[in-house]
């Protein structure tokens, strides 16, 4: 093992570096991948269209974000006209008649959220990993799935009340003395909880992918490096792991359907079962899983690459 290699075992990253690279990997997922979800809504907009009021998800690879179509004619860039004849019919139009920008409609305001709920994800999962590993050892194989759902839970809960902040003030255009009213009047009514209503079913959603995705990449970035004769994974090697890691995660999608907001989620989950069957709330499981598997790899992998760039000047600083 060369003097490198030992001084970076010993050195680790910061948590502001473990952020600037989990904010990287963040804002590169959300370029790659967001205009594959614009073109997809542009199509879905193309053949059915979507009038005020009716809402639609929009997915910029980090978060998916539930959208209220507004006024605007075709000035809104999800209901703009364009002829598309298919996928690639769409990419080539969008770019010729309107600029390559409009791959990236709507991107903005669903970063001011994505972003800090990746941060705070990817830095938590690290930092418990490594206290955890410090206490039962490095050979626990269940620390990545305590230290996974532990950093859910904790991205949910405080991303949920932006989110709900968030929903509003796009379905209607708030000012911000406004909007302070509608949270005190909701808080004073209903209670600080409901800032966090939506939470449950994000949970139940998220957690189990989380536990298992960091368990399947951690297990499959060690069985790929002992097969590659490496103690430390290559780009490739931790791109390949979270590929794998998300495809085999079966994700529960819990569908979304009309229903009256006071309801819990299993009274929402047995009006799924009665309306559609056991399937119904599978509902969009193979779609997802096409997304999220190249959304995954790209923002571990990159989230890992800016993690051994830091390891590696922590290691140049101490030598000189």
């Amino acid at each position: 093992m060369d003097p490198e290699t030992k001084g970076q075992e010993i050195i680790k990253v910061t948590p502001l570096q473990q952020m600037l690279a989990s904010c990287t990997g963040a804002i590169l997922t959300s370029l790659i991948v967001t205009p594959l979800d614009v073109v997809k809504i542009r199509l879905q907009a193309q053949n059915n269209p979507l009038p005020k009021g009716k809402c639609f998800v929009y997915s910029n690879g980090l978060m998916d974000h539930l959208c209220v179509c507004e006024e605007g004619g075709n000035k809104l860039w999800y209901k703009k006209p364009g002829n598309f004849q298919g996928t690639l019919d769409a990419f080539f139009k969008i770019i010729r008649n309107e600029g390559i920008k409009s791959l990236w409609s709507g991107l903005p305001p669903t970063l001011v959220m994505a972003v800090p709920a990746t941060v705070i994800y990817f830095t938590c999962y690290d930092q418990l990993s490594a206290l955890l590993r410090s206490k039962l050892g490095e050979n626990e194989t269940y620390i990545p799935i305590v230290a996974g759902i532990v950093a859910r839970f904790g991205a949910v809960t405080v991303i949920s009340p932006l989110e709900l902040i968030r929903t509003k003030m796009q379905s209607k255009k708030f000012s911000y003395t406004e909007l302070h009213r509608f949270v005190s009047k909701k808080v004073s009514e209903d209670g600080w909880i409901s800032l966090w209503r939506g939470w449950a079913p994000t949970v139940l959603r998220d957690v189990p992918f989380s536990a298992m995705y960091w368990y399947n990449y951690e297990v499959l970035k060690k069985w790929l490096c002992e097969k590659s004769g490496l103690y430390e994974p290559t780009f490739m090697i931790n791109f390949t792991s979270g590929a794998l890691s998300a495809t085999l995660e079966n994700n529960l999608a819990v569908a979304r359907i009309s229903m009256p907001l006071h309801m819990s989620t299993w009274v929402i989950m047995k009006n799924i079962v009665a309306k559609n069957g056991f399937s119904g709330l599978f509902s969009g499981l193979i779609p997802r899983l096409i997304k999220i598997a190249p959304a995954c790899a790209i923002m571990i992998s990159t989230y890992e690459f800016g993690k051994a760039f830091f390891q590696k000047q922590n290691v140049r600083r101490q030598q000189y």
